[in-house]
């Protein structure tokens, strides 16, 4: 099973630092942090709608959670801090059983997981979801939380934007929750009625949190012109 080198202090310090980091650009903040257990195997799975997503769950989430990456970024300035802190790198386009065992390895050892079911980034509507999620749920009976991630992309904005300095950022955290057991299911029934029911949960989830705290899921059209 592939294993994730990294060193614990460093990573606990790094999401410690990130949050302050995040809270001095911009008026971020998690709620429902209570939601998350402090211990034992977690997968928090979130909606994606823009590059800050990852970075604003790991610095406002309660504990350390190691994200499933996009492998090209570990290539990039950035490489070294994603390795420090324990991200996992994945290549999207291949599956990357690598990096799926290496999250399975994570959580067999209590540690939390982060993945954005939607694969890239878009509305945030999360109306698909992939596999990996499921999977890693159905293979270590962890907990999921579904959680929805707001303002890190501005109306109209396109996907490589990032929000203003000083925008409102929110990670609203879901309740926990775990699959059922589907006994007698077959194999790839299973992994189907699994990864629709977290996307299910997730999509409901980012539902309350507009509502909870009024702001608003993207667009992936271009904002209309001025007059």
């Amino acid at each position: 099973m592939a294993e994730v080198e990294f060193d614990r202090g460093w990573s606990d310090r790094g999401r410690r630092i990130g949050n302050r980091l995040v809270k001095t650009g911009y008026r971020a903040k998690a709620l429902h942090p209570e939601r998350v257990p402090v211990t034992g195997p977690v997968i928090i799975v979130s909606n994606h709608t823009g590059f800050l997503d990852g970075p604003v769950v790991f610095c406002l989430a309660p504990r350390t959670v190691h994200f499933l990456v996009k492998k090209s970024y570990f290539k990039s300035v950035w490489g070294k801090v994603l390795t420090g802190v324990g991200q996992i790198p994945i290549e999207q386009r291949t599956g990357d059983r690598e990096a799926l065992a290496a999250a399975k390895s994570l959580l067999a050892q209590g540690y939390a997981v982060g993945i954005f079911p939607e694969g890239t980034r878009g509305s945030g509507t999360v109306e698909t979801a992939h596999q990996g999620a499921a999977w890693l749920a159905l293979q270590t009976g962890a907990q999921i939380i579904p959680t929805a991630t707001l303002g890190t992309r501005g109306t109209g904005s396109g996907r490589e934007s990032w929000p203003k300095p000083g925008a409102r950022l929110r990670v609203v955290f879901g309740e926990a929750f775990a699959l059922p057991d589907y006994t007698g299911v077959p194999g790839r029934q299973k992994l189907a009625l699994a990864t629709e029911e977290i996307r299910e949960r997730l999509a409901r989830q980012v539902s309350a949190a507009v509502v909870e705290t009024g702001l608003v899921l993207p667009s992936d059209a271009p904002p209309p012109p001025s007059n």
